[in-house]
């Protein structure tokens, strides 16, 4: 079964997300997003939590896969907290005051030793620039369209006397490093929860990042819509089993080159003074 080849087009000063089963694709000035979330088992709602946003006037879009430990209540209000700071921080060029927020609020949760990995990005649509932090997910998967090459989208942090790059709520001093890539039209991104690289093969062998790297590039990317069902059903392929063990989901992003309405850039001055008030929180 494959996503809706049919994209909704998000609002200004939207948030749109949650942690519940979802095929989607969206878009947003110079990106078009597919977002496929499954919980485990019969679950109607799961441990991934997933967020888009765009700004008043367009131009930003932010992205947030989070894999949160715990159950129940608590993922549902951390699920709520998070779209909140995104709410929050819906405005601003610069993640770090959100990066720096979510592991504020992960470090309040640790004495119940809970904690999450996420990875969070930016991409400004003028400069077609995708700013990326990771903490302590597994690795976006990166390919370049003028190369036809996938490559593994790595931190480009640099050795630090302090502890960088951990999980939210792990550590509450904990840095957290920032990549930035431009992308060219037609180049995609895709992030994935650690269900993926945990899945097995027929031998029984995780497939890890160099196993997905390796069945992605298998793939047709005339029709990016299907590449997430393509991934999907390779890995079931394998082993039948692999994607029901644990809370799955997967987010493709793709650069298309287009840029911001005028009248998105004119009236934003106006969202922002209705924010408060009007803001649009979609569940």
């Amino acid at each position: 079964m494959g996503i809706d080849t049919k994209s909704d087009r998000m609002k200004c000063m939207e948030v749109w997300g949650g942690n519940r089963a979802v095929q989607k694709s969206i878009e947003t000035p110079g990106l078009c997003t597919w977002v496929y979330s499954k919980p485990y088992g019969e679950c109607k709602s799961g441990g991934d939590v997933y967020y888009l946003s765009s700004c008043a006037s367009g131009r930003i879009t932010r992205l947030l896969l989070a894999d949160v430990s715990g159950h129940g209540d608590m993922i549902s209000d951390v699920a709520v907290g998070l779209r909140d700071l995104m709410r929050l921080n819906i405005n601003y060029i610069k993640q770090t005051r959100l990066v720096s927020a979510m592991n504020e609020q992960f470090s309040t949760l640790a004495n119940n030793g809970d904690f999450a990995t996420a990875v969070v990005s930016t991409f400004f649509a003028p400069t077609q620039t995708l700013t990326l932090c990771n903490a302590g997910h597994p690795a976006p998967l990166l390919y370049r369209s003028r190369t036809s090459q996938w490559s593994e989208l790595l931190s480009d942090a640099e050795s630090r006397e302090q502890i960088a790059d951990t999980p939210f709520g792990v550590w509450e001093q904990a840095e957290y490093s920032q990549s930035q890539i431009v992308l060219e039209e037609g180049d995609l991104v895709i992030s994935f929860s650690d269900s993926l690289i945990e899945s097995e093969d027929a031998a029984g062998e995780q497939l890890g990042t160099a196993g997905i790297l390796k069945l992605v590039s298998t793939i047709d990317f005339d029709h990016p819509d299907e590449i997430i069902p393509s991934l999907v059903k390779r890995i079931s392929e394998l082993n039948v089993t692999s994607l029901d063990q644990d809370d799955t989901t997967i987010v493709l992003c793709q650069a298309t080159g287009g840029s911001t309405p005028l009248k998105n850039t004119l009236f934003a001055p106006l969202r922002l003074l209705q924010a408060v008030s009007d803001a649009t929180y979609v569940d």
